[in-house]
């Protein structure tokens, strides 16, 4: 079995920065088992494996692997694979074309949205599949402990630590300043202990201190799925926009933000996220940015 797979940096405009993706373009006939085993080897934060579409209105039915598990939703694989299957022009003898596609994925419906410059796809969005949810509150003192910082480094009077979701569960927590963030270092016990692979992805850090036209610094840290850091987490931070338009006091609002992430470790990535609230609820977010392509090949199967 002859597999093709193109690799592609996402959320950057230049080759070498972002988050690196592998995308299979015909992983049909595969078992989980053998996507967990490609994940495994590429051992990139995400592997996406395409397959056709259960509804042939959709675009293609996308499954999200880490090194360790299969995830229901996660944004940079989303807006990698948009890019590349929109760059190929088709996906198993299917036409792809228009602004928009739309993933059946185990979270549900993902929507993307294209942008093209001189007729060439050069960024994608997507609408996280399904609306915010905000669920438990984690102590500080453990998130400290996980991330190798102090429980006063952790800003509390907008929101404590807490686990939200847009498809992903996350533990979220603000910092008091840049550097404190730039400091922080995943402990592997401490996530294996205490925030294990069943109770969240990661723990998704974060500053709100502008700079550069850069409004929000994070950086996230999964190591029970075998990402020791990811360089750019469109699931995170497209949960993370939800969670800064939910604690801001106007009941009707679109909040939009810059957000950089991967700088502290030398894969600087730019995230364009979104929020949209009413009645003070929030009822939309999304997350988009450019991509690079880096390279193609096969893989031999026996």
């Amino acid at each position: 079995m002859k597999l093709h797979f193109t690799t592609v940096d996402v959320f950057t405009d230049r080759q070498f920065g972002g988050n690196p993706l592998a995308v299979v373009t015909n992983a049909q006939g595969l078992s989980t088992e053998r996507m967990q085993a490609i994940a495994a080897e590429f051992n990139l934060a995400e592997t996406t494996f395409v397959l056709p579409p259960r509804d042939p209105a959709h675009a293609a039915e996308v499954r999200i692997f880490t090194p360790k598990a299969e995830m229901p939703f996660a944004g940079h694989p989303n807006v990698g694979t948009a890019f590349v299957l929109a760059r190929a022009g088709e996906s198993y003898g299917r036409k792809i074309s228009g602004d928009r596609l739309i993933f059946e994925e185990k979270a549900g419906l993902v929507r993307m949205e294209l942008t093209r410059e001189g007729g060439v796809v050069v960024a994608t969005r997507l609408a996280a599949p399904v609306p915010l949810s905000i669920g438990e509150e984690i102590p500080p003192e453990i998130v400290a402990a996980a991330c190798a910082l102090q429980p006063g480094d952790i800003k509390v009077d907008v929101h404590r630590p807490c686990v939200a979701s847009c498809g992903a569960a996350l533990l979220f927590a603000e910092l008091k300043s840049r550097a404190v963030l730039k400091s922080a270092a995943p402990r592997a016990e401490v996530f294996a202990r205490d925030l294990p692979r069943d109770r969240v992805v990661g723990i998704h850090l974060y500053v709100q201190a502008p700079e550069d036209g850069i409004d929000v610094q994070s950086r996230m840290f999964a190591p029970e799925h075998g990402i020791p850091e990811d360089p750019a987490t469109g699931g995170a931070n497209v949960a993370l926009i939800g969670l800064l338009a939910h604690h801001r006091p106007e009941p009707d609002l679109t909040l939009d933000k810059t957000i950089g992430q991967g700088f502290d470790m030398g894969r600087p990535s730019i995230l364009e996220a979104s929020a949209e609230k009413k009645g003070g609820k929030v009822v939309a977010t999304y997350i988009g940015g450019r991509c690079v392509p880096m390279m193609k090949g096969t893989i031999e199967l026996g």
